[in-house]
C-alpha cells in the first residue's frame, strides 16, 4: 500500500481508520459512495504469502480511491478458504460469518449515508455466495435505497487477461502473483515459483475448468475439504507460476482499476430505479 497522501477530495487518506469522524462527515456532505475491500488469509502455494487476496482487494480499492477522491473502509483479512485449510497459515471463517459481517458494515456505513456500497471481492469467485447473498438480502429486507455492487477480478479482467497471462490462470498463478509483485514490491517468494498445478481431468473429470479466464466446460461445482486439496496439489498451486512477470500484473491491475473508476462514475451520476427505495 501506499502511504497516506491527501485524496482528489482534500481529506489526508483514503482510509477511513485514518481519518476523524469530523473528516468523515464532511467527506458525506458531497459523496456518498464507500468501498470496503474483502479478502482472504489462506496458502497462495510456495512462493504466494497468505495475504495475496487481501493485497488484491486493498490495493485495487486504495488506487481507485485514490484516483476517484471516493474513501475505503478498513479491509477484511478472513474469507470463506476452508478448501484451502489443509495448509498452515490458513484463517477461514465460515460463510456465514462473513455475510454477517458483511450486513453489520453496510448497515454501519448506510445509518450514517453511504448509499453506494462496493464491495471489491479479491477471494477470486470464492468469496462471491456469501457476499452476493447477503447483499441481496439486506437490500431486499432493510435498505432498499442503497445501491450494492460487488466487483471480483473473476469479472472485471475477463476482456483483459487472456491476452496477458501466458498460461492457463488458477490458485496460485502466474496472473494474481504477477499482480501482487507489482503493487506490493517484495511480497512474492521469486525463489519458490513453480510449474507445478492441477491435473483437473484426472481430479474433477473434466467437469471444473482449468482456467478462470478461459474458455469453461459444461461443468459443475465440485466440492473439496482442505485435506484434499493438500493431497491433490501438495504444493498449495494449481497452475504454474513460472511466467510471473512485474509487466503483466501492471497491465492486469491497471485494467481493473480503470474499470473500477468508470464503476463509481456510474455510481454518482445514476439516477435510476436501483437502490430508490421502497415504491412510492
Amino acid at each position: 500500500m501506499t502511504e497516506s497522501s491527501e485524496t482528489a477530495g482534500g481529506l489526508p487518506s483514503v482510509w477511513m481508520q485514518d481519518l476523524t469522524w469530523e473528516e468523515v462527515a464532511g467527506y458525506l456532505e458531497r459523496e456518498r459512495i464507500a468501498l470496503v475491500p474483502v479478502g482472504s488469509t489462506e496458502q497462495h502455494g510456495p512462493a504466494g504469502v497468505l495475504g495475496v487476496d487481501s493485497y488484491v482487494a486493498i490495493t485495487l480499492a486504495e488506487d481507485v480511491a485514490q484516483r476517484t477522491g471516493v474513501l475505503c473502509t478498513p479491509p477484511i483479512w478472513y474469507g470463506d478458504s476452508t478448501h484451502h485449510a489443509g495448509f498452515p497459515g490458513t484463517l477461514s471463517i465460515s460463510a456465514g460469518t462473513l455475510s454477517l459481517l458483511v450486513r453489520d458494515i453496510c448497515r454501519s456505513l448506510a445509518r450514517h449515508g453511504f448509499d453506494r456500497i462496493v464491495l471489491i471481492n479479491g477471494h477470486k469467485g470464492s468469496n462471491l455466495p456469501a457476499l452476493t447473498t447477503s447483499l441481496r438480502e439486506l437490500h431486499e429486507e432493510q435498505l432498499p435505497g442503497v445501491l450494492f455492487a460487488v466487483a471480483d477480478p473473476l469479472h472485471l479482467a475477463r476482456s483483459a487477461a487472456p491476452s496477458i497471462k501466458e498460461v492457463n490462470e488458477h490458485h496460485a498463478g502466474e496472473l494474481e502473483l504477477s499482480h501482487v509483485h507489482h503493487r506490493i514490491p517484495g511480497s512474492v517468494r521469486t525463489d519458490r515459483l513453480t510449474g507445478a498445478g492441477v491435473d483437473f481431468q484426472q481430479v474433477f473429470g473434466g467437469f471444473v475448468g482449468d482456467d478462470l479466464f478461459g474458455p469453461a466446460p459444461d461443468g459443475v461445482d465440485i466440492i473439496w475439504s482442505g485435506d484434499e486439496q493438500r493431497r491433490f496439489t501438495p504444493t498449495g498451486s494449481f497452475s504454474s507460476s513460472l511466467g510471473l512477470d512485474e509487466d503483466k500484473g501492471r497491465r492486469y491491475h491497471d485494467h481493473i482499476v480503470a474499470r473500477l473508476c468508470e464503476l463509481v462514475g456510474w455510481l454518482r451520476s445514476y439516477d435510476g430505479p436501483v437502490g430508490a427505495g421502497p415504491a412510492a
